[in-house]
């Protein structure tokens, strides 16, 4: 296969534009166009990775943390990432992530978690906020189908599930074409009087320049009246993170013996007292100290998250707020687990497997 098709299907399972702005997802290593037959997945790219890849004969690495996370101005045999990448490449191996991408896409990381935990009415627990603008332009009639369809194509009309969504007013426009014009409609030198349709449509900041340049070339006008009012932002259904509901509340020290066989922790550290009743919990994979707020926030009995700073730990224990920590390691490497499985069901001519010889450095 392909590899641009093992990535429009990795897009799909976890969209990119959901991952954080801080965030290096996607290709970052290799050629689309190349062949690709063995794939294994992982946490992060370590030299013992990279070393069973060369091995293993395999084209890409799937790996969760990104490669070239920060600006990088050399790529040397000095540098432990330097010497990987330089064997990845010479060895035609391509590397992708999802990263946040996957932790907060639908059945992404945090969802499995919580799906691990049985946990009910599950929501983001950071929502995202939406700048969207409404247009509003006028078009003559017969530009109408025209005009909207551009706009349509370039992303806008989009609310909630539904697409091609706008709304649609008859009047009468008037203009005066100085000498210098070129009426589509009409004569210049003189008063016009022409039905037209107001048309409004929604698109979010990001399609708005593309939505425009699309309506200025559909319509007829030299130059169409058009308004741009931008919309009060509202939350997205996405987010990062998890919140979520147990049936009952459950005491601290056995739900955390819980989390350590769901995930199968090595271990797992708690803040709090472990006979307290615990029944909304905030989920957070990885290290989500920073969104600590966010699940004081919500009201949440417990935080669950990979770890955590010391002093962000004393935070919790001062605002009531219990916090179990599994380690960073067992609350991501299993998504990477189930993501080879799912490769593996779309793909069966491929060969994809977890990684055999990563490893948890914290024992």
């Amino acid at each position: 296969m392909k590899l641009e098709d093992i990535l429009g299907y990795l897009q799909q399972i976890a969209p990119l534009d959901l991952a954080a702005d801080w965030d290096n997802v996607g290709l970052l290593l290799g050629d689309a166009g190349a062949d690709t037959k063995r794939i294994i997945t992982c946490l992060t790219v370590t030299p013992a990775v990279v070393a069973e890849a060369v091995d293993d004969k395999v084209n890409l690495i799937i790996t969760h943390h990104p490669i070239l996370f920060r600006a990088t101005k050399k790529l040397t045999a000095a540098t432990t990432e330097g010497r990987m990448l330089l064997d990845l490449a010479r060895a035609g191996i391509a590397v992708y992530s999802a990263h946040t991408a996957f932790d907060n896409a639908a059945g992404g990381i945090n969802d499995m978690i919580a799906e691990r935990l049985q946990l009910t009415e599950v929501r983001p627990l950071r929502r995202r906020s939406v700048q969207q603008f409404k247009i509003v332009v006028f078009t003559p009639e017969g530009d109408l189908a025209k005009v909207s369809d551009a706009m349509f194509a370039a992303g806008a009309g989009g609310i909630g599930q539904y697409n091609e969504c706008s709304f649609r007013i008859p009047g009468t426009g008037t203009f005066f074409g100085t000498e210098s014009t070129n009426p589509a409609v009409g004569q210049k030198g003189r008063r016009e009087e022409v039905a037209e349709i107001r048309l409004e449509v929604i698109c979010t900041a990001e399609c708005l320049d593309t939505v425009v340049a699309a309506m200025r070339r559909a319509h007829s006008y030299e130059e169409p009246a058009y308004d741009i009012y931008p919309l009060k932002p509202t939350p997205a259904a996405v987010g990062e993170g998890r919140f979520g509901r147990l049936a009952k509340p459950m005491p601290l020290g056995k739900l955390a013996k819980s989390v350590q066989k769901a995930l199968a922790a090595n271990s797992v550290q708690v803040v709090g007292d472990d006979k307290r009743l615990v029944q909304s919990i905030a989920i957070v994979c990885g290290a989500g100290g920073e969104m600590l707020r966010d699940a004081q926030s919500a009201k949440s009995d417990m935080f669950l998250t990979g770890e955590m700073r010391f002093h962000d730990c004393l935070a919790a224990e001062a605002s009531g707020l219990s916090v179990l920590l599994p380690g960073h390691y067992a609350t991501e490497r299993f998504g990477m687990e189930e993501m080879a499985g799912r490769l593996q069901a779309q793909f069966p001519a491929l060969k994809v497997w977890p990684s055999s010889r990563e490893h948890d450095p914290v024992s």
